[in-house]
């Protein structure tokens, strides 16, 4: 047997491996921080032949809650994901799986790797009035990259949509979510596509952070820090990758937030909103009221009795990307949560919640942010500038 993570996004410590009903591993910490939860390694051994892998120390792991009813994810092609029969007791992840191949690696949720990420830009940068735009370097080294998606020379004025994903790294859902969006939004063909950006210019940032990507990590980037506390005051030494997105919101304003992620615990898809931010009002509310009711009407996918305890008037943490954006720009600012378990209210034992999935969620999105453009537009709400 051999078992190796050396590859992008790998992460795991053999303790042994001494017979295939005998394998104990362990998560590695993110680079400079405690935060550990995402795994992703390769098995190659006899096929056809009872394997039992246990992960173990799970017990201060990052969210313990999120291995109860977990089934990890396993591949022989690295294309198709399918769930593996998995079981949590104590601190300790039992797998049970019989290869059918030599081969087999396994992840904590599908992932969606740096040269996938490249291509997406490069493919998206030939469509028409899309734009890829660099904003800096992250502290490895890499891009941090932008796609602006419609007219921005146009004489008639546009509303201003930001769109965020993967600030942890951990969280390839939300790659692969943002992916769908991307291209609905890129297709000609699409009517709601194209009268969004007719009246809107979309500013995407695929992933926020590609060096904890890259890395292996849950939840930090390249020295430790949890990009979505950052928001308040950015830093190049710790957080380029927020210093650079928030000064480029500063120069395009922002009339629409979202921040896409994915949740260890809940099996829905939820949203957690800004109302704890002290210049919260009747028309923010309203309009993330308008959100939520277009996006249940476009997809049972989509959820809104669970989800994250609303925070107090005036107590929002405002080093949170969406209560930080919220409160500068006065806009709709949303959190978007997906599960890495499965949806529990539309359940599928062999996938759980899956790539067709996360994409189709991405591209029903643009139903919800059509409907608030629309209400901006009633409103004659004007994009705030700092």
């Amino acid at each position: 047997m051999q078992i190796s993570s050396q590859f992008d996004s790998g992460n795991i410590h053999v303790v042994s491996a001494t017979s295939p009903n005998d394998i104990r591993l362990r998560i590695n910490r993110d680079n400079q921080s405690n935060f550990y939860q995402w795994f992703h390694f390769r098995l190659h051994t006899q096929a056809m032949v009872n394997h039992t892998i246990v992960i173990e120390d799970l017990a201060k792991s990052a969210y313990p809650k999120g291995w109860e009813g977990y089934q990890a994810l396993a591949s022989y092609d690295r294309d198709e994901w399918f769930r593996v029969d998995t079981s949590f007791y104590g601190d300790e992840l039992t797998i049970d799986v019989t290869p059918e191949y030599e081969v087999i690696y396994f992840a904590y949720f599908i992932p969606y790797s740096y040269e996938r990420y490249l291509n997406l830009l490069a493919s998206a940068q030939t469509a028409f009035d899309c734009q890829h735009v660099l904003l800096g370097d992250t502290i490895d080294g890499r891009d941090v990259s932008m796609l602006v998606i419609g007219d921005t020379l146009s004489d008639t004025p546009k509303k201003s949509v930001w769109i965020t994903a993967r600030q942890h790294p951990g969280e390839s859902m939300a790659s692969w979510c943002v992916e769908g969006l991307i291209y609905r939004l890129l297709d000609e063909d699409d009517g709601v596509a194209r009268k969004l950006l007719k009246d809107a210019v979309f500013y995407i940032v695929p992933n926020m952070n590609p060096d904890g990507s890259v890395r292996g990590h849950l939840r930090t980037n390249a020295v430790g820090t949890n990009l979505n506390r950052e928001w308040q005051t950015p830093s190049l030494d710790k957080s380029p990758e927020v210093y650079y997105v928030l000064n480029k919101m500063r120069e395009t304003g922002v009339d629409m937030y979202l921040d896409i992620h994915g949740d260890e615990a809940l099996p829905y898809n939820f949203v957690a909103g800004s109302e704890g931010v002290p210049n919260y009002d009747d028309t923010m509310a309203h309009l993330e009221n308008t959100f939520k009711q277009a996006l249940l009407s476009a997809t049972p996918e989509f959820q809104d009795t669970f989800g994250y305890p609303k925070d107090e008037p005036g107590k929002a943490n405002l080093t949170v990307a969406s209560n930080a954006i919220a409160h500068q720009f006065g806009c709709m600012s949303y959190t978007l949560e997906m599960p890495f378990k499965d949806n529990a209210d539309l359940p599928d034992a062999a996938y759980g919640w899956s790539v067709p999935r996360c994409a189709q969620l991405g591209e029903d999105l643009l139903i919800p942010i059509r409907a608030v453009i629309q209400e901006l537009q009633n409103n004659k709400t004007t994009t705030i500038k700092q």
